[in-house]
């Protein structure tokens, strides 16, 4: 099992299930935003694909870190891994 860095900022995750024709990933980013907040960038959809996203702003980077540590334990919890 691979441990997370103490505070990431681009986290790229994997759910592989060939049997099920599953082959999706899910990234997550930090970003600054150019009022002094944080961006949650997320992206998702099949592996070879550009996918889909999403942008969630936050007032700090404590906020933004909280939800992402939120998201990465939740797609965790239903197979995805580094």
């Amino acid at each position: 099992m691979q441990q997370l860095d103490l505070f990431p900022e681009d986290i790229r995750i994997e759910r592989v299930d060939a049997e099920a024709n599953m082959f999706r990933f899910y990234r997550l980013r930090l970003l600054p935003d150019l009022f002094g907040g944080v961006s949650l960038l997320r992206e998702w959809g099949r592996i070879g694909t550009q996918g889909r996203q999403r942008v969630d702003l936050f007032e700090d980077a404590g906020q933004a870190a909280q939800a992402l540590f939120a998201i990465y334990d939740d797609k965790k919890r239903k197979g995805y891994v580094r």
